[in-house]
Formats: C-alpha cells, structure tokens, sequence
C-alpha cells in the first residue's frame, strides 16, 4: 500500500488539462477561460454621462448666471453637433457626451425657468459626472486572462466588450457504473437481503456541485464478464470513469481484475487510510479511471480526495488556495497509527466538529458535513483546540 501523499501525488501526475471548445458566453458560466481575451473597442466607446442631468462647458459657468438650453440627448442616440457656447443640452444616464460640452451636473442641482439653466451645484467641479471614453478598458488591451473563472460578473464583463463567444476548457464526459447484486433502486420494495442503491446519487450529487451536469450513469451485477463488458464498451467515450463497489479482494470483487481485462494501466491499488482504503486508480490512454469502495460514506469520501481535484484540474480550476484550510478541534480524537483517517466534520463558527458515525457505511453524518477532516497517518492523539488540516467539500 501506498500513503495517501503517494497517491495524491500520483493522481495529480496522471490529470492533464481538457482540451478546449469555443462556446456561447451564454452558457459559459462557471468554466475557465482557455484563452486570453483583448478588448476589441473601447469602453465606454465615448464619453458617456453618468447622470441623468444637464451638460454644459465649465469654463462658461459664473455666478448666478444661467445657461440656454438647447436641446438634449436620450441615451442611444449620437449627437451631430458641438454644444456652443453659454448653452447646457439635457442628456441622460449613458448617453454620448457631445463635443465642447465637459461637465454634467445633476437634474437634482439645478432649476429651470422655460429653456434657462440654473445651476445650484456649489460644488460643482470640471470634468464631472462624464465617463470618459475607454476609461474602464481601451481597445486592444487585455481584458480577461487564460485561466480566469467566468462568474456572472465576468460574463456581463465580456458581453460589454461585445464578446459572445468564449474558449474554455471543455467539461469532462464522466461515466458512472455501480455494482453489486445486493441493490434495489430507490421507490422500490426493498427485497430481503437487499440494500438501496445510493452512491450513483451522491456521485451525481457531488458532480453536479462541480458544473458536470451531463453523465452517464450505469449499473451491473457482481460478474467479472458483465463488468469487464460494460467497462470495455463504455472506456472510450469518457474523459473519466468511475465504478463504485468490488474493488477490494473478495470473491465477488472483481472490478480491479475486470480494469485488467479492459488493458486499464494500474496506478495504484490500496491506499493506507481510513475510510476507502482499496481505492483503485488507473489510465487507459487519456481516461482515468478509479475504483471506490462501494461503502456509500468511503466512496464520496473518495471522491473528494482523488477524483473532485482531478476533475477540477482537467477543467482547469486551482483547487488548493481555497479548498484547504487548517482549523482548531472542536474536541479531542484519538486513532490508530500507520493511516491517514479522513473524517466528516462541520465548521461552527472559527472551529471544526467532528460529526458523528463516522463508520465507513453510515451517511448520516455526510448529509450534514461541509468538509473532511484529515489526520496525519502516524500521529494518534489530536486534542481540543489542534490546528488540523480541512477541506472544504462544497466550493468549487
């Protein structure tokens, strides 16, 4: 066996980047920038008022005295020609500034008697309330970099500039097959000597929190043909496959040996930690492929640890800044030595609980944990108010 630094290592070694696919902004949310955007104009494109209120030039404007309206600007429409002299224009939010005119005061500031200008504004000063032309960006410079997230923000950002197409990395195509043939679906009469089938949900569930909506998920009774099979037809058309149950040495185990079959390249096989310790990761050319413990509370466990940074790195993300935190015990913890322990915990205020039944079949306590304590694989006493290192299991 090999110690979970070993194979994180190893998983991380064997993930490459996605390739790339232009796609609409509209539905580029949440994915990474593959490549760099330039800003093809500039923005604003003009100068730009940024009241609704009145123009005029600065250098006309003396006590008391009033300026002749004459005319305005609705936002949308350019004008043709430059405002003259001792005259303001009534213009509105987002409308071009016309030539000559250097100040926008606020409608709120001034009082107006037919087509006579007041201004109110003691402090008034030249050049405000006018966005000035490229002053947020100007054409030609770099406007988004490679590697950056498109957030809502971002997209409303680039559809500025006039962008509504984006290259980013691509979401991986991810295969799911779970079995055994101890497994009722859900909504069925549970059969004596059965159990529900329940990791396809949460590893839908986990990859669902990560934008990969699309999957196929698949299932196969305890027959090493049927699953070496399935395996085979379903191999190429996936970026990363993910089989749930048999992965240990058992007589009905036989997973690993279908992997074989299938001319899957072994990575690793047995992991020392707690729980999944007979997790299995392999190549086959360009898929990764892993093995999970078919315990539902080890398997996303271990879909956490190994196969969410994976993924999160072939789509391009960076996982350790946020992902990882270190946090005082909220109690004390004792374990055995010469394995990692992963355990479910839960952030309450500025420490970590650890949740109870942390037993590698019971969910009960994922369905409250927001992130996976891990204890060092050689040290067996933790005490109240330790630093240990958490991970988050809910941001992306």
């Amino acid at each position: 066996m090999i110690s979970v630094l070993e194979a994180k290592r190893l998983v991380a070694e064997n993930t490459k980047l996605i390739d790339s696919i232009s796609m609409p902004l509209y539905v580029a949310a949440g994915l990474i920038l593959a490549e760099d955007v330039f800003s093809g104009i500039d923005v604003p494109p003009f100068n730009q008022s940024a009241m609704d209120g009145y123009g005029f030039r600065f250098d006309d404007l003396k006590d008391k005295q009033t300026l002749t309206i004459t005319g305005e600007i609705p936002a949308g429409v350019f004008p043709t020609a430059a405002l003259l002299p001792n005259s303001a224009i009534r213009i509105f939010t987002g409308a071009p500034v016309p030539e000559g005119c250097d100040t926008v005061v606020m409608q709120e500031k001034v009082s107006v008697l037919k087509n006579q200008l007041l201004i109110n504004d003691v402090q008034i000063k030249k050049g405000i309330n006018i966005r000035l032309k490229g002053s947020q960006t100007t054409i030609g410079s770099l406007a988004f970099k490679a590697g950056s997230k498109i957030t809502p923000g971002a997209a409303g950002f680039l559809a500025g500039l006039g962008v509504d197409k984006v290259n980013v990395f691509r979401i991986p195509n991810v295969c799911i097959i779970t079995t055994g043939k101890e497994l009722n679906n859900p909504g069925q009469v549970l059969e004596p000597g059965k159990v529900y089938e329940c990791n396809s949900y949460s590893l839908n569930a986990a990859l669902n929190q990560l934008n990969i909506k699309q999957k196929k998920i698949l299932s196969v009774d305890d027959d090493e043909l049927e699953i070496t099979n399935l395996i085979k037809y379903n191999l190429t058309d996936c970026d990363v496959m993910i089989l749930s149950g048999g992965v240990s040495v058992g007589d009905y185990d036989f997973v690993y040996k279908a992997f074989d079959n299938c001319g899957v390249q072994r990575v690793f096989h047995k992991v020392k930690q707690k729980p999944g310790k007979p997790i299995y990761f392999g190549k086959f050319k360009d898929t990764l492929v892993f093995g999970l413990p078919g315990n539902p509370s080890a398997l996303l466990t271990c879909f956490y640890e190994y196969i969410a940074p994976a993924l999160k790195k072939m789509m391009g993300f960076e996982t350790e800044s946020k992902a990882e935190v270190h946090l005082p015990l909220s109690s004390s913890f004792s374990k055995k030595e010469g394995l990692t322990y992963f355990i479910k915990g839960k952030i309450s205020g500025t420490e970590v609980e650890i949740l109870h039944a942390q037993e590698s079949y019971q969910m009960s306590s994922f369905a409250f944990a927001d992130c996976i304590i891990q204890l060092d694989e050689n040290k067996t006493e933790y005490q109240k108010g330790e630093l240990v290192e958490v991970h988050l299991i809910n941001c992306l």
